[in-house]
């Protein structure tokens, strides 16, 4: 007998547009003949808030956003916070930055956003001034930011100066009672007691949240207009080929589906996106090897992953797990990338991509078009 193990043919499949069952891997049970469901499948469970006890003391944290969104080094951060905030203690999240994600979902209780000040201008006094006025307001025990180098860890350490407050910087680990910083060689090179400020390493804390936070939006105080010494002279654009893969936020990757480089590319373009692609696609000579995306290739941690037909095997999965948001278009129901995909576009790749870019023009016609003009 061979000693290869046999696919257990009751196990989640898909009906392929073909009409062939295709096997979920990675999951067990009875399969099902509904397409990309399973009889076992159940509603996600709505999660519980952190606490509806009234606060009697705050943690906070303190982040910049960018384009209305917060990194993963800063949900962390806010997520410190509430991990390690009691029943009676509320959190308040101060976000620097227009922001249009769920509060609660940060595990926040009140949230307060600073349209006018984010991560594109460099204003640390202005900063300084709104975010001195809320700790006076607040009193909090504790304050958590996101140690990096775009204007948190900046503001942090400004802070720690200028209230002359305990703290701990590069913090690799923490709980209730310590913190810790790491070194290169995996050791520990220091603890202390928790600090008022503590500023985090990048994946110090888990930021998925078992519970939710109240969410509340509050009104932000205004940002005096302060002289500052230091004149921001901008942000210098940069075309986004010229960006490695690593470090880009969005991507549009190419995989066999795709017949058409010039409209990827245009699409890309769109959304002033990097080009990516697939092992296949490369391999056709289609894209140079430095596009390409896998586990033979590049490993992204794009916020936006989007796959034109790309199928998704196994190697190309491993190099995008890190991504934060995954969309799919590709004509096949049944492809393993449908799976992995957050949101999933079915239909020819040619067709979706200049729809797409249709749309993506005529949107941004109208938002440029003055009010009360057509």
């Amino acid at each position: 007998m061979s000693g290869a193990k046999r696919v257990d043919p009751r196990r989640p499949y898909r009906i392929g547009p073909n009409g062939l069952r295709r096997i979920v891997l990675g999951e067990t049970g009875a399969g099902d003949l509904a397409v990309g469901a399973s009889r076992n499948s159940e509603a996600p469970r709505a999660k519980p808030l952190r606490t509806q006890v009234a606060a009697t003391s705050w943690h906070m944290a303190i982040a910049h956003a960018y384009q209305g969104r917060l990194d993963d080094h800063a949900r962390e951060a806010i997520a410190a916070a509430a991990i390690l905030a009691a029943s009676e203690k509320g959190v308040i999240a101060v976000i620097l930055g227009a922001f249009h994600e769920n509060a609660a979902a940060l595990g926040a209780d009140k949230v307060v956003i600073v349209d006018d000040l984010d991560a594109a201008r460099f204003e640390p006094r202005r900063e300084e001034g709104v975010v001195e006025a809320l700790i006076n307001d607040y009193q909090p025990e504790h304050i958590f930011l996101p140690d990096n180098a775009l204007g948190d860890g900046d503001l942090g350490r400004r802070l720690i100066a200028k209230l002359r407050a305990s703290a701990a910087t590069h913090v690799s680990e923490i709980d209730d009672k310590h913190v810790a910083v790491g070194w290169s060689g995996g050791g520990c090179l220091a603890d202390a007691p928790l600090p008022r400020f503590v500023l985090l390493q990048a994946g110090a804390v888990d930021s998925n949240l078992p519970f939710l936070g109240a969410g509340e939006v509050l009104s932000a105080p205004l940002a005096a207009d302060v002289k500052d010494v230091c004149r921001d002279l901008g942000l210098e654009a940069t075309e986004m080929g010229s960006i490695a893969l690593e470090e880009a936020d969005f991507i549009v990757s190419a995989g066999n589906g795709v017949t058409n480089v010039a409209t990827l590319e245009k699409l890309a373009g769109c959304f002033d996106a990097a080009v990516g692609a697939s092992r296949v696609a490369v391999d056709d000579g289609k894209f140079p090897r430095s596009k390409q995306i896998g586990a033979s290739g590049k490993t992204v941690t794009a916020t936006t992953y989007m796959a034109v037909g790309i199928s998704g095997a196994v190697q190309h999965l491993q190099g995008i797990k890190a991504c934060r948001h995954v969309i799919a278009i590709n004509s096949d129901p049944g492809a393993p990338i449908i799976k992995r995909a957050d949101l999933t576009v079915v239909g020819d790749a040619e067709e979706v991509m200049q729809a797409l870019i249709a749309r993506v023009g005529q949107a941004r016609t109208q938002s440029e078009t003055p009010e009360g003009q057509v």
